[in-house]
């Protein structure tokens, strides 16, 4: 059975919206980005939003959040899943029957494409036979992902020594050495938004990367908050020297945002907002932690040219590989083609424009 819901106007929660929440917590390709906070930050930003799903006697079983949003001067319209759609990608039929509601919502939505980003990891499944299934059924490998389809896991489950043990020897001396210096971490809260905005701006210009709109942080502490969002200042003297914002969903937890002043790097207030946001991860009960995001090759070219590379997410795999962890890949991206001529446009503006950033 499909059942179709459209929904970013501002308004409570429903209990329909808790249902979909809990079956993405629970699933095991289940994501933050397919939850109803982020659907309706998203909506702040320029993309509408829409669910499909499947039930079988009553219960959830398959589903997806489809973003939408115009490209290309708005010539363009592309439907985006991002870490969906969440279904058993062993069940052929079941998968057929999803992306052909996901083809039915994104033609109502006059969408000339559909761009589709599982969080299943490649290590996790046949990569071939997932290939041939995804040609099968009409599916074409992407040119370009939105979200960073490399990253790096930590496994939560055992003692925090244990998990400090595992990490390379510089970052645990790191954090030990941010405390003698004097660095403190606390736990922040919606009045922390605007240094937090300002340091990632500094962290912006410092490493010539690209960040949101300053709103942006703001809104998506206040869509996850109080109890799937950790915000945490590394301080020195009351200053604030360094941030993170973590999340959590289900045994999930992400590292998508961090910033830095330019003062006082020395007393690595990074490590310790990180080691910070680590724990409080493991205590909201999740047994991973992903750093979100690494230069998309395999570990052995990573950790052969992190030392002489500075550019795009050199320089933060440089940081990440410390804390230990697991270096991992999903399948990937897919594209499903509605319309040849916007699907060409659209792969040319992003060849020119470059491959965005990712959690978009």
């Amino acid at each position: 059975m499909l059942s179709r819901f459209v929904s970013l106007e501002e308004r409570p929660l429903t209990e329909e919206d808790a249902e979909w929440d809990a079956f993405v917590a629970d699933h095991p390709h289940g994501s933050l980005l397919q939850t109803t906070a982020w659907a309706r930050l998203k909506g702040r930003f320029g993309w509408s939003a829409e669910r499909v799903w499947l039930r079988r006697d009553g219960r959830l079983v398959a589903g997806a959040q489809i973003l939408i949003r115009s490209f290309a001067l708005g010539v363009v319209r592309m439907a985006y899943v991002p870490h969906g759609p969440l279904v058993d990608w062993s069940d052929d039929e079941q998968v057929a029957v999803m992306l052909n509601q996901i083809d039915v919502a994104a033609y109502r939505s006059r969408a000339g494409i559909l761009k589709y980003e599982p969080l299943v990891w490649e290590d996790d499944v046949d990569l071939p036979a997932w290939q041939a299934q995804a040609a099968r059924l009409g599916s074409l490998p992407a040119l370009d992902t939105i979200q960073p389809p490399r990253t790096i896991t930590i496994d939560l489950r055992p003692e925090e020594d244990d998990i400090l043990a595992a990490m390379k020897q510089k970052t645990r001396y790191n954090i030990r050495l941010a405390e003698r210096k004097g660095v403190t971490v606390r736990q922040g809260d919606l009045a922390d938004l605007p240094a937090f905005v300002t340091m990632m701006q500094i962290t912006s210009e410092r490493n010539e990367i690209g960040v949101h709109a300053p709103r942006y942080y703001q809104d998506a502490y206040e869509r996850f908050a109080p109890e799937h969002v950790g915000l945490f200042m590394a301080e020195y003297e009351g200053r604030p020297l360094a941030g993170v914002m973590a999340f959590s969903l289900g045994v999930q937890g992400a590292y998508l945002y961090g910033a830095s002043n330019n003062e006082d790097r020395q007393r690595m207030p990074t490590y310790a907002a990180q080691w910070a946001a680590i724990r409080w991860a493991r205590a909201q009960g999740c047994q991973t932690y992903d750093l979100w995001g690494v230069p998309d090759m395999p570990e052995a070219e990573l950790e052969a040219q992190f030392g002489g590379r500075s550019d795009g997410l050199w320089g933060v795999y440089r940081f990440k590989r410390g804390f230990g962890g697991q270096v991992r890949r999903t399948v990937g991206s897919y594209e499903r083609v509605y319309n040849k001529t916007l699907h060409r446009l659209y792969r040319w503006q992003r060849r020119r424009a470059g491959a965005e950033e990712g959690r978009d």
